[in-house]
């Protein structure tokens, strides 16, 4: 009997390296655990990439950087934030952010795909993963990546990007061009994290992603086989983790204060104690600070 492929995205194989407790809740635990309350860095990040998503969809003559910024305030998201205080201040700054960069890009230089779904299959996964901009420049396909976080990429962070070299891969097989050059666009600095991936490298991460495909795949088929539906009615129990630890252990670390499932795990908040939903925005306003009084001429 033919091997049943693996059903995939990049951020599905990425959880199950992240934390298999936590795949386990996302992906396979129905009805799912409650979630933490909605992040404000993601409101933040999801609303700079819908506007930037929907300045192309403009006509032409109407792409500009004050068109950007008008579609950041209209599709502004407000989960999160600490207080509206905090939201205005960060629709400012992210409405800057997007007319800061856009006004760096040439309206006239059409991507081949915006947020457009790609997919590949080897003989054990069959993937899929959505690209926020696919553009081809010089007869290659170019893989772009918006950043919104505090954190400045560098060109290591594009090379061992899983996801990207997936995406790569997915757009030439898809489109039939080659496609090796990943780039992730960090909109806060206007810094861009270029990488160059080879055949050979390429193929090294379609290896590594099989190979997280076979742990994961393994305990999906074993969790499937044993598992008992827990009641969709009335107030849910504690999540039952002990049965499951063998197959699905927690790997507590300092990311477990940003887990959406850290109030169903104790390992994790004795790890990390949970932040709050906006504190990566205090610490990126913090970081701002600071910077600017470091660059302030001295008395």
């Amino acid at each position: 009997m033919p091997r049943r492929l693996y059903t995939c995205t990049p951020s599905r194989l990425n959880s199950w390296l992240d934390c298999p407790r936590k795949y386990r809740m996302t992906y396979l635990d129905r009805p799912a655990p409650p979630k933490g309350p909605p992040w404000a860095h993601n409101s933040v990040g999801a609303s700079v990439h819908n506007a930037l998503a929907n300045w192309w969809k403009l006509p032409f003559e109407e792409r500009t950087p004050e068109a950007a910024g008008t579609l950041l305030l209209r599709g502004w998201l407000t989960d999160g934030f600490k207080d509206g205080e905090q939201s205005a201040r960060w629709r400012v700054r992210a409405r800057e952010m997007v007319e800061r960069y856009v006004a760096r890009i040439d309206p006239a230089d059409e991507p081949v795909g915006v947020e457009r779904t790609v997919a590949t299959r080897t003989s054990r996964i069959a993937v899929s993963g959505r690209i926020d901009r696919l553009d081809e420049r010089g007869g290659e396909l170019v893989v772009v990546d918006y950043k919104t976080g505090r954190h400045v990429l560098t060109p290591d962070d594009a090379r061992g990007s899983l996801a990207l070299a997936i995406y790569a891969v997915a757009s030439s097989r898809v489109l039939r061009k080659p496609c090796r050059r990943v780039e992730l666009h960090h909109l806060p600095s206007g810094g861009v994290a270029v990488w160059e991936h080879t055949e050979e490298s390429l193929g090294r991460h379609i290896t590594r992603a099989e190979q997280i495909a076979d742990e994961a795949s393994a305990a999906d088929e074993a969790y499937k086989a044993s598992r008992v539906p827990r009641p969709r009615t009335g107030e849910a129990p504690p999540v039952d983790h002990a049965r499951w630890d063998e197959l699905f252990p927690p790997r507590p670390s300092n990311l477990c204060s940003w887990c959406d499932f850290a109030r169903h795990c104790p390992e994790g908040l004795q790890a990390a104690p949970r932040k709050e939903p906006w504190a990566s925005l205090d610490a990126a306003e913090a970081q701002t600070a600071s910077e600017a009084t470091s660059e302030s001429p001295q008395s």
